[in-house]
């Protein structure tokens, strides 16, 4: 099959990439249009340095890298290797960093690729031309190497053209074509070319086509400096162009790569050099590349003072040449990849890095042809991800610019952003300010994380101290605000979570097609259910309360659940689907005591007759109208208590005049989380993602196969009864060994798989770590052990939940 037209939007290592993969799946009626010439375009491809690192915090980023690299090392031009496989090697010069090296080797030996922690003379060994007396140890990757950026787009470009696919060097697009809301071709200085699909892979002039198209992309490029020396004696008589590993120092914001008998040094210390991509030259204008921007000297004088203390031999040579070269940055550092919400068939894959490039080339193609990627989790990377504000110019430049300066700096899981902010406050804000909360952000919402004022709750509990990582954005209060809402009451701001309001005569018929669970009840019910793509893997867990016959509020996700629904939307208009969360606010009222906080407030019967487990009400808590859902995410009796904002703080204050006088607290996420790890409740995005089905996850309870056609169902019944990984609860009896999450976690010395969510269980008194694990390792009293940092902690298998398991005390 040829497939529908498809035009391609540059023709550098991300455009090639696609082109290639997407002919090999059939669709060969393709067309590629750069506005430079081919193979060396002039773009971040044509300048790249190449040095592929495959470590990653994200899972789906190795995955992408790794893919990259076994199709590099498979491509060759004339003979002339894509792929230079000397690995890579980080290494440390301060203890801190040594210790986020041992870090950085769990996350790439929990991700399934090959690592080692090296001494300070295995370093040397690897490459001589370190110092022995600066650095401390190392990490290895055997299979990272250097990418030869332009080699592989020639590669790919004669493999795709083989197949069919045209690739028009020489051709500026000047507009994107469109018609009742789908494109229709593209526009260049040469003519028009019609299309049913246009793939932006415009690298640094993204945001300049994607406006073409109508779309707002957040993405910033930014010039960062690459030097090469002239020879090194040390390495005279090197022929080969590389023979010693990729070389990062990141304690100084440097990286290094051989270059024959010189090297190549890059920095990122600098000031930040932020660039519009609409003052980017063209290919005409420029002098060298329009990528490619003057070398700034005094930026790079602290990079090469280090360079001759790190690799002394470089004292003997100088820089001979340099450019400031212009990447890709992004507000989270994830690529963009997806569909535009308004106009059908515009897509994008931007923001990509060569290391990332043939992932990114093959996980779009098999979105494009078969409507999900199969191959990588990809919410991440949904281009569709962000929230209003995240799209503001001022916020995108200053968070690209943020994730620049911080691009090698150790980062702790919970730390804070940094400016703008804050974005989004609760109606709820001011008196937590009075409570002494310490925030966190959220989507963009000042979360609070436990109060200063609960202090005093502290003294008289035991309340275990973690190490020194875990320590850190934590507070002993934690621990005191989670048995205080087991013993008495709390109050949790639930604002930040996402509610969408789906309504119109078809609600109910629509919202039956996308979830898992039957939704279509009873006015009043409320239903846990999944969002599955077609694959069968979770999109998202939502829960769905029926307040009218036809008006559903949903507990959702993020923006990513509501452009799934908006996608689905039928175009007779008999839905409607909007974002309700900026005009509302929630209070979670919760423990055994709720209920007697929450009685005298209102005429509303809320007795478990009056209101059952997994039901919703409309009623009055004092003057305040809510809506009322008999829902506990940490495992208590108690209510999500819904209102507009304007009436927020009334709320608040209403509860808190209430509570107090029966030893109520306010209570942060890091309670939260602790007592819903607690009660097993997943959280999706860490516990589960899109590469997970409901078995393996555990949610499977969600899911009704008796019930009409849903999304993913044919391939639910297919999946069933293959499940060979579970996410598996562990317990760890040693309370200082918290650990955070994404770790290893071995079987012996073999790696079966790692940690998604982790806190310490302040009621069982053990430390909780949710794991994926082969189905063989998941019997209760089976014995694994965390890799965390360079220890190995020793964890069990249970029986889950943890707290509560006969549910008595949600349903009392």
């Amino acid at each position: 099959m040829a497939g529908p037209r498809v035009v391609i939007i540059g023709a550098g290592v991300v455009g090639a990439a696609l082109a290639d993969e997407i002919s090999a799946r059939g669709w060969t009626e393709v067309t590629v249009v750069d506005q430079g010439p081919l193979p060396a375009t002039g773009g971040s491809s044509s300048h790249a340095p190449g040095l592929v690192f495959q470590t990653n915090s994200s899972k789906t980023m190795t995955e992408l890298a790794r893919y990259t690299v076994e199709k590099f090392c498979s491509l060759d031009v004339d003979g002339k290797p894509c792929f230079l496989q000397v690995g890579g090697l980080e290494v440390a010069t301060t203890p801190e960093r040594l210790a986020e090296l041992h870090r950085r080797h769990g996350w790439i030996t929990a991700w399934g690729v090959e690592s080692c922690i090296l001494t300070a003379d295995e370093c040397v060994e690897q490459h001589p031309l370190v110092n022995r007396d600066k650095v401390l140890g190392g990490l290895l990757v055997p299979t990272d190497g250097l990418a030869k950026a332009v080699l592989a787009v020639e590669a790919q470009i004669r493999r795709a053209t083989g197949r069919g696919v045209r690739f028009l060097p020489r051709h500026e697009v000047l507009d994107v074509l469109k018609a009742d809301g789908e494109v229709t071709g593209v526009l260049t200085d040469q003519g028009e070319l019609p299309a049913d699909i246009v793939v932006c892979c415009a690298g640094i002039w993204g945001p300049r086509i994607a406006r073409m198209a109508g779309m707002n992309l957040p993405l910033t490029p930014l010039a960062h400096q690459l030097a090469w020396t002239g020879p090194v004696p040390a390495l005279a008589g090197q022929t080969q162009e590389a023979v010693r590993p990729i070389l990062r120092h990141q304690d100084a914001d440097l990286y290094y790569r051989d270059r024959f008998d010189g090297i190549g040094i890059g920095y990122y210390g600098h000031r930040p050099m932020p660039i519009s991509a609409d003052d980017i030259l063209s290919v005409d204008e420029a002098a060298q590349m329009p990528s490619v921007l003057k070398f700034t000297e005094e930026d790079f004088e602290p990079a090469w003072a280090e360079t001759q203390s790190l690799l002394p031999a470089t004292q003997e040579a100088k820089v001979e040449e340099g450019i400031n070269g212009l990447f890709s940055f992004t507000t989270d550092n994830f690529p963009l990849l997806g569909e535009s919400p308004d106009v059908k068939g515009f897509w994008v894959a931007e923001a990509v890095w060569v290391t990332h490039s043939a992932g990114v080339g093959r996980a779009m193609a098999e979105w494009l042809v078969d409507g999900h990627c199969s191959s990588f989790d990809l919410h991440e990377c949904d281009v569709n991800r962000f929230e209003p504000h995240q799209l503001a110019p001022e916020y995108v430049l200053a968070r690209d610019c943020q994730n620049f300066v911080e691009v090698y700096d150790i980062l702790h899981p919970l730390q804070p952003s940094g400016d703008p902010r804050p974005i989004r406050t609760s109606p709820f804000h001011a008196r937590q300010q009075e409570h002494g909360a310490f925030f966190l952000e959220a989507n963009g919402w000042e979360r609070p994380h436990w109060y200063e004022a609960n202090a005093p709750l502290v003294e008289g509990r035991s309340i275990p101290t973690p190490n020194d990582w875990a320590a850190q954005f934590w507070s002993p209060i934690v621990g005191a605000e989670a048995q205080a809402t087991r013993e008495t009451v709390a109050m949790y701001d639930m604002t930040a979570l996402k509610r969408l309001e789906v309504s119109g005569p078809a609600a109910a018929e629509f919202l039956e097609r996308l979830c898992t669970g039957k939704v279509a009840k009873s006015v009043g019910s409320v239903t846990y259910t999944l969002l599955l793509d077609h694959d069968g893997g979770i999109r998202s867990d939502i829960t769905v309360a029926r307040l009218a016959r036809d008006v559903f509020q949903v507990g959702a996700n993020g923006n990513l659940d509501l452009d799934w629904f908006t996608r689905h939307l039928p175009a007779d208009g008999t839905v409607q689907v909007r974002d309700i969360t900026p005009g509302t606010c929630c209070v979670g009222l919760w423990g055994p005591l709720a209920r007697k906080v929450l009685q005298p407030l209102t005429d509303e019967d809320f007795s478990n007759e009056g209101l059952k487990y997994f039901r919703a009400k409309r009623a009055y808590v004092g003057s305040v109208p809510v809506t009322a859902m008999r829902l506990s995410y940490v495992g208590e009796l108690g209510w999500e208590l819904y209102t507009t904002a304007d009436q927020g703080q009334k709320l608040w204050d209403t509860l808190w005049q209430a509570a107090r006088p029966l030893g109520g607290v306010v209570a942060g996420r890091g309670a939260f989380n602790s007592l819903r790890l607690e009660k097993g409740y997943r959280s999706f995005g860490t516990d589960m993602t899109y590469e997970h089905d409901p078995y393996e996850a555990g949610v499977g309870f969600a899911v009704k196969l008796d019930k009409g056609d849903f999304i993913g169902k044919a391939a639910l019944e297919r999946r069933k009864s293959a499940v060979r990984r579970r996410l598996t609860c562990l317990t760890v009896d040693d309370p200082h060994s918290v650990v955070l999450g994404k770790e290893p976690v071995y079987d012996g010395d073999r790696a079966v798989g790692y940690v998604t969510s982790a806190a310490y269980g302040y009621t069982i008194g053990k430390g909780i770590a949710y794991a994926w694990l082969p189905t063989e390792l998941t019997a209760p009293g089976t014995t694994v052990h965390i890799g965390y940092f360079d220890r190995r902690i020793e964890a069990v298998v249970a029986e889950e939940p943890l707290f509560d398991p006969t549910m008595s005390r949600l349903r009392g």
